[in-house]
């Protein structure tokens, strides 16, 4: 497996992060209005919908960039976006351009559901509080092997004790 670049996994979480902040920020502005939008969706609970969207989309990207628990945010980013999706761009509900236009940005919405799920799998580098915590920026890989202690020489077999042979009768000296 190739090496991989700290410089542009953390370039992909700058721009993952670009494409969900300022929605984000637009959202937390104007909760109620994110909430009426929601509603007319038909959205059952909009303000709380509204209120745990806004929440997500705002320390999602935060934690996004300092690369801090990839797995649980990329995959939580993922859904969300998703969700997002399926419930803000709802194409085939509409005619013509605007179904045209729903579409696109529904398939926008599923290209960084899979941005996330990508980050989620590789990680984000040793550029990231994660890499810092573990190693001061360098991963598992570039350390130093480990080497497993030689294996010891094979013990030497102690001497088989021998059978005493039977002994024969010494023959008597002869008394002079």
């Amino acid at each position: 497996m190739a090496a991989r670049n700290d410089g542009i996994l953390l370039a992909g979480r700058l721009l993952l992060a670009s494409a969900l902040l300022p929605a984000a920020i637009g959202r937390a502005l104007n909760p109620s209005g994110f909430a009426l939008t929601l509603a007319a969706t038909g959205m059952p609970y909009p303000n709380a919908v509204a209120t745990v969207s806004v929440v997500i989309g705002l320390f999602g990207p935060l934690l996004l960039l300092l690369g801090v628990l990839p797995r649980l945010v990329g995959l939580g980013l993922a859904v969300h976006a998703v969700v997002a999706g399926l419930l803000l761009h709802r194409f085939w509900d509409f005619s013509g351009a605007g179904a045209r236009v729903e579409q696109e940005l529904f398939l926008a919405q599923l290209g960084l559901a899979a941005g996330f799920v990508l980050y989620a799998v590789t990680g984000p580098g040793g550029w990231s509080w994660q890499g810092w915590w573990h190693g001061g920026g360098e991963r598992p890989a570039e350390r130093a092997p480990v080497r497993a202690p030689a294996p010891a020489a094979p013990a030497a077999k102690p001497p088989r004790k021998r059978a005493a042979a039977p002994r024969s009768p010494r023959p008597a000296k002869a008394a002079a």
